[in-house]
Parts: structure tokens; C-alpha cells; sequence
């Protein structure tokens, strides 16, 4: 978003940990309210308006409590998260989805891509690319990014319609550092972009970031889906599935400060904060500090 549009922002919670076995990302939407999340938004001059939380089950409640068991309740949580994201996009809001297991996404996505083609950053240690074949634990919340690009269960594919809702060739995955084999196939064969943390050492962030923007650039719309474990777990440790060796504190606010400045971004999905395995909230904290900065706040505002 640029730093000159303050559109409107509508906030929703997908308290839902049912694409995992890990508990306590349900908590992630309190956790980022908690750190003055809305507060911090209306200080940047933004009209913000909380619409609650999806209706979501826990685990212990769905029939079977199996990964396969847990579709329907999946579906129905990501179809009302879809619902949402189509309204806020209908009534020119900039939809924020605060999760949550990264599983959202597919409801989140589905529907901001409700208004048209629709690109998608994926801001990630992982590229969630995985299908009901390929991966090795079956959790949904690694099968996402896949699920939107037309691949895995039917019943997750058709929320918000039928069919894919991404072309592959308008994903830019950053940040990666954690993929399985069958999942590097399926990107190859899909042509999905990733820049993976090898490329951030070697070229430095400023350089990835604007290349990703780049490939983006013929897109009106763009989704931004951050899963807070694209920081490296010493700086935020409250994380669903942690990863050595991710973004540094300064390297994540220049991400957002970059996706600021181009003015691409129309949508933000932030997604698998855990705080019981965070410290004092430290993990949503830093959170509401990055989207701040894709949101607009500068170190110093001058005239350029």
C-alpha cells in the first residue's frame, strides 16, 4: 500500500490450528490484538473497523481428530474466511486476516482473488506447495500455497469457486528455506518464483525484494501471505514451525518497507504466531511492527 492511500482496513481473526498437530496458533489473533495491533494502525491514519473472529472448532471437537477428518471443518472455517476477504474487497476495505495455522490463506486468498487476477507474495521459511500425495506429515497448513494454484483436496480447491485461484506464474515465494523434494517438482513444473535465503545472503534483501516486485508488476492486485517464521526463530521464537537461518530484524522491516514503497500490495494474511511458545509476546509484538511498516510508518518522514 502506498504511503499516500490510506484505504480504509478490516480486520478479521482465524483463530484455527486444525491444519497442524502443534497447538497454540489459535491464540495468534488474540496475541496480535493484544499488542495493539489496531491502535497502531489508526496511529498511521487509517480508518480500522474489527469484524471478530471466524467460527472455528478446536481440534478436540472434530469427529476423528485426523488430518483427513479435519477437511470439513478446514473448509468451513477458510470458506467463512473467503466470505470475508470478499466483502472487505467488495466495500474498498484493505482486508487484514490475522491467524492461525498458515491454512487460512487458502480462505484469505480465495478471496481477495474474488475481484480479479490476483498475485500472491508468500513470505515464508516454507513454500507450503505440498499435496495430499506428497507430504510427509498430511497437515494442511504445508499444502496452502498448493491448494490455491488448483493442486490437492477438491473440497479446499473450490472454496470461493471452483478451480485454481492463483496462476502459478504470479507466485514469488521469499524467504525459503524449508522444502521437500516432491515439493520442489511441483514448483519447477508450475514455474511458481522463489527466492530462497540463499539468494537474501548472496544479492542482499533490497535486491530479491524488487526483483519479486518486478514479477509482479503487471498485476493490479497482490496479496502478501506472512507467516511470522520467515524471521529467523531468535528474533521471533513464537513461531508454528520454526527454522534456523531466516530474515534479521532490520532485512523484515525492509521487506515491508520496499512492498510499501511500490504500492502493490492490496491484501496481508499474518499467520502462525504461537504464543505458547513465544516470550511475553515478543513474536506478535514484532509482528505489529512489520505490518506497521508495509502499512506506511517510516523511521523519518521527509520530503523526497
Amino acid at each position: 500500500m502506498s504511503e499516500n492511500i490510506r484505504r480504509p482496513v478490516g480486520i478479521f481473526g482465524a483463530a484455527m490450528d486444525l491444519g497442524q498437530n502443534r497447538r497454540g496458533v489459535d491464540m495468534g489473533p488474540s496475541a496480535i490484538r493484544y499488542a495493539r495491533f489496531h491502535e497502531t494502525l489508526e496511529e498511521l491514519g487509517y480508518a480500522v473497523t474489527d469484524f471478530g473472529n471466524a467460527r472455528t472448532p478446536i481440534p478436540e471437537t472434530v469427529e476423528g481428530n485426523g488430518n483427513p477428518q479435519r477437511l470439513g471443518a478446514i473448509r468451513e472455517v477458510c470458506s467463512e474466511i473467503a466470505g470475508e476477504t470478499k466483502k472487505m474487497v467488495a466495500d474498498g476495505l484493505f482486508p487484514i486476516i490475522l491467524g492461525g495455522d498458515h491454512s487460512v490463506s487458502i480462505g484469505t486468498a480465495s478471496g481477495a482473488a474474488s475481484a480479479g487476477r490476483t498475485g500472491i507474495i508468500w513470505l515464508d521459511a516454507h513454500a507450503d506447495f505440498n499435496t495430499p500425495e506428497t507430504s510427509p506429515s498430511g497437515n494442511v497448513h504445508g499444502m496452502p500455497l498448493a491448494t490455491l494454484a488448483g493442486r490437492g483436496y477438491p473440497d479446499l480447491v473450490s472454496i470461493g469457486g471452483e478451480g485454481a485461484k492463483v496462476r502459478p506464474e504470479d507466485v514469488v515465494i521469499i524467504g525459503l528455506r524449508s522444502v521437500d523434494a516432491d515439493e520442489q517438482k511441483l514448483l519447477r513444473e508450475d514455474g511458481v518464483s522463489v527466492y530462497t535465503m540463499k539468494e537474501i545472503d548472496a544479492y542482499g534483501v533490497a535486491r530479491v525484494v524488487r526483483r519479486a516486485i518486478e514479477d509482479l508488476s503487471h498485476l493490479d492486485r497482490v496479496h502478501l501471505s506472512f507467516d511470522l517464521d520467515a524471521l529467523d526463530p531468535e528474533i521471533a521464537p513464537g513461531v508454528g514451525t520454526p527454522v534456523r537461518g531466516g530474515l534479521s530484524y532490520r532485512e523484515a522491516h525492509l521487506v515491508m518497507e520496499l512492498a510499501n514503497e511500490a504500492g502493490i500490495i492490496t491484501s496481508l494474511d499474518v499467520v502462525e504466531v504461537n504464543p505458547i511458545l513465544d516470550s511475553k509476546n515478543g513474536t506478535a509484538e514484532l509482528a505489529v511492527e512489520l505490518v506497521a511498516s508495509l502499512m506506511g510508518r517510516q523511521i523519518i518522514d521527509l520530503p523526497r
